[in-house]
């Protein structure tokens, strides 16, 4: 059988498997997914898998930008509650702040999918101890990300010396910084690299800044040997910093974009993780129409998305969905 008529096979089982879940409701599902901000390209692609298995389950989605507001996220959930939709997902800006919002949702027996961020305080509770209030957490565990980005380093990293390791953070306040920083250590001391860590800044997760901030380091580290920046867009930004410096650090990055992707294939990029968007927003719709049309569903359920590192020996192995 061909890899086409396969997949046109799988789509079409789910695509039965919706359709009569949906007629065993006996009306047009309604459900919403309200996004962290649609002018990144991440979450574009999470709306876009959200929409798309809405689509082919025949159910209406309403998608809802609150462009990176705390507040105006808040406001697409209550406004998601008045119009007495079925279900609905969104990407937290504010993993505590969201708490709240996930009680709201519960005190109108809505169903609630929270996608790629965990809801409270993430220094006191492990991923799989998901919020009791939601359906399910899709994720990728932040620290295991971390993790796989630091096994890539321990490998590229000079043996018979300690290694001059700088971190290109992505922004203030996002509870991945510090666990993405924290799996990439553990990596690297189960590996037993010797290093230290020269530099560690933060950015906006922009190209732009992270070549600033590389820069900086590069003036003030000019021996640094690896970089691990916290997201591809910064890698990107922070290798033409390396090579404007005429430096042989190393680059890792997170994400496995489009264009972390084209960067390793040539050769300015020496690895990423691989992350996918799109699939995390169909998981998060599977989940919640799986709650909408069976109210026994069990909740607080931990959907992990799988995040492989790559480099140029398997990158083929990730296409990227952002």
């Amino acid at each position: 059988m061909s890899p086409v008529r396969r997949r046109l096979l799988v789509l079409g089982a789910v695509s039965l498997f919706f359709g009569a879940a949906g007629a065993a409701v006996g009306r047009e599902i309604t459900v919403g997914y309200v996004a962290a901000g649609l002018q990144y390209p991440f979450n574009v692609a999470v709306a876009k898998g959200f929409e798309d298995a809405a689509k082919a389950a025949g159910a209406k989605a309403i998608i809802l930008d609150p462009k990176t507001s705390v507040e105006k996220q808040g406001n697409a959930i209550d406004d998601l509650i008045s119009q007495k939709v079925d279900g609905i997902a969104f990407l937290p800006l504010d993993g505590v702040v969201a708490q709240s919002w996930a009680d709201r949702v519960a005190a109108h027996d809505i169903p609630l999918v929270s996608v790629a961020t965990e809801l409270g305080d993430p220094q006191k509770r492990s991923i799989q101890d998901v919020y009791p209030k939601l359906t399910a957490l899709v994720a990728s565990d932040e620290v295991h990300t971390g993790y796989n980005a630091g096994e890539i380093a321990a490998k590229l990293l000079p043996n018979g010396r300690v290694a001059n390791i700088a971190i290109v953070e992505g922004a203030p306040g996002y509870p991945q910084v510090w666990q993405r920083t924290k799996g990439f250590r553990q990596a690297l001391d189960k590996a037993g690299v010797k290093y230290r860590v020269v530099a560690s800044q933060p950015t906006d997760w922009t190209a732009e800044k992270g070549e600033a901030v590389c820069q900086n380091i590069l003036t003030a580290h000019p021996d640094v040997d690896l970089f691990y920046n916290q997201a591809d867009d910064m890698v990107i930004g922070c290798a033409r910093a390396v090579r404007a410096a005429g430096s042989n650090a190393k680059l890792v990055g997170w994400g496995g974009s489009r264009l972390g992707i084209t960067a390793i294939k040539a050769g300015e990029v020496d690895g990423t993780v691989c992350v996918q968007p799109e699939n995390m927003g169909q998981q998060a719709f599977k989940a919640l129409y799986a709650a909408v049309t069976n109210p026994q569903t069990p909740k607080g359920k931990f959907i992990e998305i799988a995040t492989p590192g790559v480099t140029k020996e398997n990158v083929s192995s990730c296409i990227p969905q952002w």
